[in-house]
């Protein structure tokens, strides 16, 4: 009797165990994040019982800006360029040397205030593959070949330079008082932000557009929430072949719903993270370009992409 116990123990283990390993992104956030809605960003790349996983596209998916990570390395030529107005009203006026500030100080997010900025939809498709697929497939600076390899990337290809610079990022080490992952999956996401917020009691929220405007045009703030004061982790998505977030917290921020509309109706609720500490950002950076200021400026704030997944402790 207590040998067949011990059997239907083993079995049930095993069962367990193998029923945990195959659930899907979706039912493991569901177990994990109890309180916490997946936002739709989130729920529209989910992989589908239908799909066939294995049969990737091999291809690398782009997104339209990476303003997030901007802070970490000098502003280049190219980045400066892509905001640049090349024929400003008034040469000597800050602000009218960008088309727009991808930049700005927290002192900004007031209602009424009119700003020039382009859609806040970055378009990266890449859609989320199961934790136990991508731990299959390599990621390291190490295994650029074999990673190319499987995706059948030409070496010399601008996907392949796409792959390697993506990788890179995510082993560039952390800044002091900072922690960050690259999460190559949704589970490995919501393990990171549980270990960051020290509880799955948890919201996740991301920017909301309703219109598709891609150019650059004047949006009215309607209307700034303070949502989190302290604590939170931020996940940009990078470009890859499936998706990847390089997610990231420890510094004291303010996270801000900020609604806006476009003159052409576009409706936008932005999620803005205002850092408060900018002391450690590299002084070369793009934010101390555009607003012509110095590591430890006052809190230097940014609108994230649709794309873009903030963790944040949950308050009743």
């Amino acid at each position: 009797m207590k040998l067949q116990l011990l059997y239907s123990t083993i079995f049930l283990l095993t069962f367990i165990a193998s029923t945990h390993a195959a659930i899907s992104p979706e039912v493991y956030w569901k177990i994990k994040l109890p309180k916490a809605q997946i936002p739709k960003v989130i729920k529209d790349l989910l992989p589908q019982a239908d799909d066939g996983i294995l049969d990737t596209k091999k291809k690398v998916y782009y997104g339209l800006h990476q303003h997030g990570a901007w802070i970490f390395h000098a502003a280049t030529e190219d980045e400066i360029h892509e905001i640049k107005n090349e024929t400003p009203t008034q040469s000597d006026h800050q602000d009218n040397n960008f088309l727009y500030k991808p930049y700005f100080f927290e002192k900004e997010l007031v209602k009424g205030k009119v700003i020039n900025f382009p859609s806040l939809k970055n378009k990266n498709k890449a859609p989320f593959w199961p934790r136990q697929f991508v731990e299959s497939i390599p990621f390291s600076s190490k295994k650029i070949p074999q990673i190319l390899n499987y995706f059948s990337i030409n070496n010399n290809s601008k996907d392949a330079k796409t792959i390697e610079e993506t990788v890179k990022v995510c082993e560039e080490p952390a800044m002091k008082g900072e922690k960050r992952k690259c999460a190559t999956s949704l589970e490995s996401m919501v393990d990171f932000g549980i270990f960051m917020l020290g509880t799955n009691n948890v919201k996740v929220v991301a920017t909301e557009v309703q219109g598709e405007n891609q150019m650059v045009q004047k949006y009215t703030i309607k209307e700034v929430e303070l949502m989190a004061d302290g604590l939170n982790m931020i996940c940009h998505k990078l470009n890859y072949a499936y998706a990847v977030h390089f997610c990231h917290g420890g510094g004291g921020t303010k996270t801000y719903m900020v609604s806006m509309i476009g003159v052409d109706g576009t409706k936008v609720k932005a999620i803005s993270i205002c850092h408060k500490d900018t002391s450690l950002w590299n002084p070369k950076g793009l934010p101390f370009v555009v607003l012509n200021a110095k590591p430890g400026a006052p809190s230097i704030c940014h609108y994230l992409q649709d794309d873009q997944i903030v963790f944040l402790p949950f308050v009743s």
